[in-house]
């Protein structure tokens, strides 16, 4: 302990200061990501591991796209889509070919490792300056990429909170709460599953094509682990969500809590960066946090139903 505030007092306050815009700006970014996440693992109730290649999707579709002369705009919708298709493909391997759902995520995922290095041309990283080309974000200005990214995100929850209001999205809750009673009431479950899986790879295609915008380059594993960046999101939102607000907690602001969680995530880990501990042990960190929040809502549940037991008692 008496090390640790050692190490704690021989930092430079000031550099941990300095990081934090860019933590922000690429919490934010990740966030875009961390909704598409939360459609289907808290909506859909489908552990979707595709996102880890779709990420990567839509960076290389972004890059190629700016490189052939595309607006960064276009191609960043491109990449949306892009991420529709992948998530698509793993909708019909698990509806129409019985394929178990995190199976048919991993399938599509090694699938997108090729596919990804065949739309970069077979280049492991292919680099797009800011100096060459007019970007929607770049790491050398993250002030106004902060800007950017929150006016995105605002469409963004905008349009899910809109969309999701909606019969399709109805339909849609309703599958990831009960698949075999909305099944009886005549809903096409497989549909459902599929549309929600295209809208939230498309989400992740987004925010992969506007990070390579970011970081000045697509990078063919620079979607490894995503999915355990954005379920951390997701459960690190949800506790400071529920803790502040409780029940009153709406959807708009569940995803926009989502959001927060990722910004968090990654303040958290450019504080184990500035502490000086080892780089190669950030998987560890990672899974660390990760667990943590995970166990926050059991155990605060489970020291709630204890309480309730003695006072019956």
């Amino acid at each position: 302990m008496f090390n640790l505030i050692q190490v704690f007092c021989a930092r430079d306050i000031t550099a941990l200061i300095r990081a934090l815009p860019g933590s922000a700006a690429q919490g934010l970014i990740w966030g875009i990501m961390a909704i598409g996440v939360f459609i289907t693992y808290k909506i859909l109730d489908f552990a979707d591991l595709t996102v880890d290649g779709t990420l990567g999707t839509g960076g290389a579709v972004t890059v190629m796209l700016v490189l052939a002369g595309f607006p960064p705009v276009v191609a960043v919708g491109i990449a949306c889509i892009a991420g529709m298709l992948a998530g698509i493909v793993t909708g019909i391997l698990h509806t129409v070919f019985g394929i178990p759902a995190i199976l048919s995520g991993i399938l599509t995922q090694i699938a997108l490792y090729s596919v990804n290095l065949n739309i970069a041309q077979g280049r492991a990283n292919q680099a797009v300056s800011v100096d060459m080309y007019n970007l929607i974000v770049s790491g050398r200005d993250n002030p106004l990429t902060i800007i950017k990214v929150v006016g995105i995100l605002v469409v963004i929850i905008a349009l899910l909170y809109w969309f999701f209001g909606t019969e399709i999205g109805f339909t849609l809750r309703a599958t990831g709460c009960n698949e075999n009673m909305s099944r009886a009431q005549g809903i096409n479950t497989s549909v459902a599953k599929v549309i929600a899986l295209a809208f939230s790879n498309g989400l992740v295609g987004l925010a992969g094509g506007i990070l390579a915008q970011y970081q000045g380059n697509f990078d063919v594993n620079m979607g490894r682990g995503a999915i355990v960046i954005g379920l951390a999101s997701v459960i690190i939102g949800e506790v400071i969500g529920e803790a502040l607000f409780g029940k009153k907690l709406n959807f708009s602001a569940k995803l926009a809590f989502v959001a927060v969680g990722s910004i968090i995530y990654y303040v958290v880990i450019q504080f184990v960066l500035w502490l000086g501990l080892p780089t190669i042990d950030m998987k560890l960190f990672s899974a660390i946090v990760v667990a943590i929040f995970l166990a926050v809502p059991y155990m605060r549940a489970r020291s709630k139903n204890s309480y309730r037991k003695a006072a019956r008692s």
